[in-house]
């Protein structure tokens, strides 16, 4: 939590500065009063500036994005970050150059930086949220190319009565599995496993 203590000749004098130090309003900060501050005898001798501490509040957004730019500085990558609130989750855009290394093999890299981002950013603002990394279109891609997987690997569970069990998934590439076969009257999805190394099954409905 970035934070700043300021003087002032009143109280608000010294809020009013740090508020200006820290580019804030008053409602994304925390103000600690540490001086009240004094006029002093005949208001001069004895007198004593007012002292605040003022600590900027974090706020998903912020912390999203303070987070992924200090990671893609210590990567050495050039990209910016854009950060946009959906109904129920934090979707992220990356933008610049160098997006292919950051995408990294079938998305693992971009997959690991989602999980380490929620896990981060969940422990700095003190409750759980849902954040998915996306750079070059990548994840409705995948998406596409997931659905397709889902359906060829149904069609083979049908033929040969055996379950399939797929590779590890991030939480909303499995959302994507089930949702496709959902409506499937023949198999049943489910997962198992432990995060970050929990799968898909894919097995005939019984009955």
């Amino acid at each position: 939590m970035r934070a700043v203590e300021m003087t002032g000749r009143t109280v608000e004098e010294a809020i009013e500065a740090a508020l200006r130090a820290l580019g804030a309003r008053r409602d994304e900060v925390e103000i600690e009063v540490l001086e009240e501050g004094s006029k002093g005898f005949l208001g001069l001798l004895g007198s004593r500036q007012a002292r605040v501490r003022v600590s900027l509040l974090e706020n998903p957004e912020r912390a999203i994005k303070g987070f992924l730019e200090k990671v893609l500085s210590a990567m050495a990558l050039e990209a910016g970050v854009e950060v946009r609130r959906r109904e129920d989750y934090f979707l992220v855009s990356f933008y610049g150059r160098d997006l292919g290394l950051l995408i990294g093999r079938r998305g693992e890299t971009l997959n690991a930086l989602q999980y380490l981002t929620n896990l981060a950013v969940s422990r700095m603002i003190g409750e759980r949220v849902r954040i998915v990394l996306d750079a070059e279109g990548y994840r409705k891609r995948r998406e596409q190319a997931l659905v397709r997987l889902a359906r060829r690997l149904s069609e083979r569970v049908k033929r040969t009565g055996n379950k399939v069990v797929l590779e590890p998934m991030t939480p909303q590439e499995r959302r994507i599995i089930h949702t496709a076969l959902q409506n499937d009257s023949q198999v049943v999805t489910y997962s198992e496993g432990e995060e970050p190394n929990r799968k898909v099954v894919i097995c005939l409905r019984k009955g």
